[in-house]
């Protein structure tokens, strides 16, 4: 883990230094809505982002792409034979380079990272807090686990532009060339027409009202959904049975969304396109607490839970002035506790490294 608590401390300090070093754009009522970061910190933040998950060796599924690369010839018969074509296709042509599976490793994270703290950059209000959060809410460790479906979703996030703007027909287009990594990401398509109303509409209760009563009848709901998807690649999900997922964690993604309801109308005149970015922080949300009953179905959360860490970068400024500093603080404890919780004393994370550590 020391290498990830170093990087945790260098990517926040950077982050926090992009930020204050920053060129204000736009006023609003005298509060400071956009401005423009400094970019070479924003370039050292990514750099080393890229690093730490680009040169590992282990974490989650790591071993098993590795192998996968040197063992397997990439041939189109073979992609073919294979779901996800997308991702065959870059290793056959990795694999014109290289027979080094870091080179796998390291070119995924190199694209995954890259599209995420861009995004996360471009979106944010406090940048530092929302890099902060993609570390100590587990989103970066789960980009170094399952690999293909963090880059279909980094993919997607590149695409946030046309989802707030409503421009559907470029944003199915790139959610289309994502599914060719991970076909879960068509999920997105049908969403797109949902997160499109307002922000704690109707909708947003049905929801989560819906969420509820599917976990209250989970084992009648699996048998439908598993035996809708026994023919396809994610069959096999069917299978595992390893519990739910922890209460603590839904807690976690709760709290953000309960905050920006009870601010939702300074959050609103703070940040105008935060409807897009609420509803989708919500859909998150009822995916966690349907995993209450199998934690398979956090899975589909991962293409969430970047809007709600851009969502937490902006509910600290629905707080009056005075409190936003200790919500700030509060929000940095807490989230290292998380991370402490999981990654040391839940999960017991070791990172290996052949270059770093």
């Amino acid at each position: 883990m020391t290498v990830l608590w170093i990087n945790l401390t260098i990517v926040f300090l950077f982050s926090f230094l992009s930020r204050y070093f920053s060129s204000p754009l736009l006023e609003l009522n005298g509060r400071l809505v956009s401005f423009r970061l400094n970019k070479l910190f924003v370039f050292f933040t990514i750099i080393l982002f890229i690093l730490v998950s680009g040169l590992r060796n282990n974490i989650g599924d790591t071993p098993y792409y590795m192998e996968s690369y040197k063992v397997f010839d990439f041939t189109w018969e073979f992609i073919k034979s294979r779901d996800d074509i997308g991702f065959g296709v870059l290793q056959m042509i990795l694999k014109r380079y290289s027979n080094d599976p870091q080179v796998l490793i390291f070119t995924t994270a190199l694209i995954t990272n890259v599209l995420i703290i861009i995004g996360l950059f471009k979106y944010s209000r406090l940048v530092e807090l929302s890099t902060y959060v993609y570390i100590t809410g587990g989103l970066f460790l789960v980009t170094m686990n399952g690999i293909r479906q963090c880059l279909a979703t980094a993919i997607i996030f590149s695409a946030t532009k046309y989802l707030i703007e409503g421009k559907k027909f470029r944003y199915i287009i790139v959610v289309i060339f994502a599914s060719f990594f991970h076909q879960s990401a068509l999920i997105l398509i049908p969403i797109y027409f949902l997160v499109r109303y307002k922000a704690w509409s109707k909708a947003t209760v049905i929801l989560l009202l819906f969420s509820v009563l599917i976990v209250l009848g989970f084992n009648e709901f699996s048998k439908v959904l598993f035996s809708a998807i026994q023919d396809s690649q994610y069959g096999v999900y069917s299978q595992f049975n390893e519990g739910g997922a922890n209460i603590f964690r839904v807690i976690v993604f709760a709290v953000p969304i309960v905050i920006a309801f009870f601010g939702r109308e300074k959050l609103r005149e703070i940040y105008p396109d935060s409807d897009v970015i609420i509803n989708m922080a919500i859909i998150g949300l009822s995916f966690m607490i349907i995993s209450v009953g199998n934690w398979i179905f956090a899975r589909f959360n991962i293409y969430f839970e970047l809007y709600q860490i851009i969502l937490i970068s902006w509910v600290v400024k629905v707080f009056r002035n005075k409190d936003q500093k200790l919500v700030y603080y509060a929000i940095v404890l807490c989230y290292f506790a998380y991370y402490y919780y999981e990654s040391v004393i839940n999960l017991n994370i070791k990172y290996g490294s052949n270059y770093i550590g």
